[in-house]
C-alpha cells in the first residue's frame, strides 16, 4: 500500500536542495509547494542521517595538523540582555558557541 500522505523522491530532493543553499524554510515551501510542517520534519530527519553518516565515517582519522575556529551566535537576546523570564517555558536564550575543526591536510 502506497503512502499518501508521503513525499516522491523527486519533491523530497528539491525542498533539500533549497535548504542547502541557504533558503528559509518559507521560501521553501512557497518554491516547492510542500507544507511547513513537512519541510521541518524533512529538516530534522536530513540533520538525523547526516549526524548517523558522521558518526560512522569520522572517526580514527589519521589527522596530523588540525585548524580550529569558533562561531558565537546569540539565542533571543544577547547574554547581558537575557532575563530569567526567558526561561520559563524551558527554553534557551543567550550566547551560543559553535566550535569548527577541520584537518588542514585532508580538508576533512
Amino acid at each position: 500500500m502506497v503512502d499518501m500522505n508521503r513525499m516522491d523522491t523527486k519533491r523530497r530532493a528539491q525542498a533539500v536542495r533549497c535548504l542547502i543553499e541557504g533558503c528559509s524554510i518559507n521560501s521553501t515551501v512557497r518554491m516547492t509547494g510542500v507544507a511547513k510542517h513537512t519541510v521541518l520534519k524533512l529538516l530534522v530527519d536530513l540533520g538525523s542521517a547526516c549526524a548517523e553518516f558522521l558518526d560512522e565515517t569520522m572517526r580514527d582519522l589519521p589527522c596530523e595538523r588540525i585548524q580550529v575556529d569558533e562561531i558565537w551566535q546569540f539565542v533571543y537576546a544577547k547574554q547581558k540582555n537575557v532575563k530569567p523570564k526567558h526561561f520559563d517555558d524551558g527554553g534557551f536564550a543567550g550566547d551560543v558557541w559553535t566550535w569548527v575543526a577541520i584537518d588542514a591536510d585532508t580538508k576533512q
